[in-house]
């Protein structure tokens, strides 16, 4: 599966605004890249990469005065595979989880598991451990959380987000994590792009997130705002919880003018020729083009 992916952000500074910018795909994905995955800058802004504790590729640069413009495009191949369901996959006892598992076992800014660890043993202890314990918490916050982007907030936490009962998609994501953290099942905070891919259009393209789980031996997505398997999922940052992994972190005041998200499946069997060309056919601002296959997200 080819999948254009991408990303337009404006933003303007009164003062030169050091900035920490978690905008690449992780150091982990898997794929062929066509094209270069990267933070483009205006000319003259100095920048440069460096890699996380988590495994996240940053950009750190100092945005000047005025407008700034950041951006990436670029294609994949991937294999076009949906979340994987591994209905056997057993809970490990806190002694035979590795050592770099266990601080996604405790309480961080956003999950506080200490405080939903009640209503956790009560609402799942029922539930078989592994797969479907963690199957049945994604269910409980998928039913019980409403999205809508005026629900989102900077500092709103699970326990807020179990009690508003409302929320964005990284509040989906720190509900669940905390849940699984309050039965002593590891889970940390991802996002990255996904799309339209197989499934109805649903508006506007953006950032998603969603959250792993720490079961037999390995890692496995859940998504508890879709609470279905889905195509197309491109992995940028993964940490404890959002606090971890800011989209824009900023050392001063921005004002964010311009937000644009793409992530689109194109027509298979594009030479990387045609793909190049494709990707260098359109002005920044400007409609995306793509092959008559695709739809827009």
């Amino acid at each position: 599966m080819l999948i254009r992916l991408g990303f337009e952000i404006d933003i303007t500074c009164m003062a030169p605004v050091p900035l920490l910018l978690a905008l690449s795909t992780h150091s982990t994905t898997q794929g062929r890249f066509i094209g270069e995955d990267f933070v483009r800058v205006p000319p003259g802004c100095d920048y440069r990469l460096y890699t996380d504790k988590f495994g996240n590729q940053i950009t750190r640069m100092t945005a000047p005065v005025g407008a700034t413009r950041l951006w990436s495009d670029c294609v994949i191949e991937i294999d076009g595979l949906p979340d994987p369901k591994v209905p056997d996959a057993r809970q490990l006892p806190i002694p035979e989880l590795p050592d770099e598992v266990l601080q996604y076992l405790v309480p961080s800014r956003y999950c506080d598991s200490d405080n939903l660890s009640d209503l956790a043993w009560a609402q799942f202890a029922r539930f078989p451990e592994g797969w479907e314990r963690v199957q049945a918490i994604t269910a409980f916050v998928n039913r019980r959380v409403t999205f809508g982007y005026q629900f989102g907030r900077a500092d709103k936490t699970a326990s807020e987000v179990h009690r508003e009962k409302t929320g964005v998609c990284r509040d989906f994501a720190h509900l669940s994590i905390a849940l699984c953290r309050a039965m002593n099942i590891p889970a940390r905070y991802c996002s990255g792009y996904l799309g339209d891919i197989g499934v109805p259009y649903s508006g506007a393209g953006d950032f998603c997130a969603w959250y792993e789980v720490y079961l037999g031996g390995q890692w496995y997505t859940f998504d508890a705002r879709y609470n279905v398997p889905r195509t197309g999922r491109i992995l940028m940052v993964r940490g404890s919880d959002a606090a971890d992994v800011a989209m824009i972190t900023s050392f001063g005041t921005h004002e964010l003018t311009y937000f644009r998200v793409w992530t689109n499946q194109i027509e298979d069997g594009l030479s990387d020729s045609a793909i190049f060309e494709m990707l260098q056919a359109r002005p920044l601002g400007e409609p995306l083009v793509f092959p008559s296959s695709a739809r827009a997200v």
